[in-house]
């Protein structure tokens, strides 16, 4: 199967992700967050660079618990309100 390159506004979309999960991550320690999201210390460096700008969503969803951090922000991150309004229309 072909994968289609992304689209520079979903490599944008990555970028907020990451930098949100960053954010959520305030200091704490990368690898004891992978692992209590059941991935590897390097799939969360390269999700919080940017560098794997549209992760599955199980390992979203994995990294707002183990961040404590709801899906709905995440969510937010990756397409604000206001585009997914414009979208929408």
């Amino acid at each position: 199967m072909v994968r289609l390159p992304l689209t520079p506004a979903q490599v944008a979309a990555g970028r907020r992700l990451g930098s949100a999960l960053r954010t959520a991550r305030a200091g704490r320690d990368l690898v004891e967050i992978a692992v209590a999201a059941g991935i590897s210390p390097e799939t969360l460096r390269k999700i919080e660079s940017g560098r794997m700008p549209t992760p599955a969503f199980g390992t979203v969803v994995a990294l707002s618990r183990a961040l404590g951090i709801s899906l709905e922000e995440l969510a937010e991150h990756w397409q604000p309100a206001e585009t997914a309004r414009r979208t929408a229309s």
